[in-house]
């Protein structure tokens, strides 16, 4: 068993921090890129995840952005339960409860507050936190994270940002997100502080809109072979 699978329902205990770095890396290293989607319509919950995973990407960070997010989660938690489902966009105390209770498996936040930060460690669920700086980055260190969101990446300096923060921060890893293309994958790939991107340049809207599952396929595959 994986060691995504191993915490899987483990919600009635509450993982040490290192579990749930070590969880983090898992689900990152078997990602290596992380959609990041926001459903417009329900009835396109299934068919987009199904068109993610058959390109390889079968960790999905579902974002809280529209009314259709908690409901997309546990649609694909029940309907989809091979796939590794997760909840961005995620503000508060209040959205992390709701996140939780929709059978979110990872949490993902654009920016760090001390409330939000605080309520993830005693999360059951391993909190992503978005930062934008060292002093954010120091803020989560002290209490025991050690794996970031860069965001948004490309804007807060993105690739030399990420070598800067390596020297004083070495035991920690980020997930650029905000700017990463096909263009630039590669260099945030190459990074030793980065394990995995996120990105929606798969996800186009214009080929969710017109059902176009088949191109969003051939994007992922693509997106996975800069990896190569």
């Amino acid at each position: 068993m994986n060691t995504v699978a191993k915490h899987r329902g483990a919600r009635d205990a509450v993982p040490n921090m290192d579990a749930k770095i070590e969880l983090i890396d898992a689900l990152c290293s078997r990602a290596k890129i992380l959609p990041v989607i926001t459903i417009e319509r329900e009835e396109d919950i299934l068919p987009l995840a199904d068109a993610l995973a058959a390109g390889g990407l079968d960790t999905l960070e579902v974002t809280l952005r529209s009314e259709f997010g908690l409901s997309a989660i546990r649609i694909l938690r029940e309907q989809r339960p091979e796939l590794c489902v997760g909840a961005g966009t995620v503000l508060d105390e209040r959205m992390l409860a709701e996140a939780e209770a929709a059978g979110a498996e990872f949490i993902v936040t654009p920016g760090s507050t001390s409330e939000l930060l605080r309520a993830g460690v005693y999360s059951p669920l391993p909190l992503l936190p978005g930062v934008s700086s060292a002093s954010e980055v120091m803020i989560g260190y002290a209490l025991g994270y050690r794996r970031f969101k860069l965001f948004p990446a490309e804007l807060c300096g993105g690739v030399a940002a990420l070598k800067a923060l390596g020297g004083p921060f070495a035991n920690v890893r980020f997930c650029p997100t905000g700017g990463v293309t096909p263009d630039n994958l590669r260099h945030y790939a190459e990074l030793k502080n980065v394990m995995c991107v996120g990105g929606t340049w798969m996800i186009n809207r214009e080929w969710i809109c017109s059902g176009d599952w088949s191109r969003i396929r051939s994007a992922s595959e693509e997106a996975l072979r800069l990896f190569d």
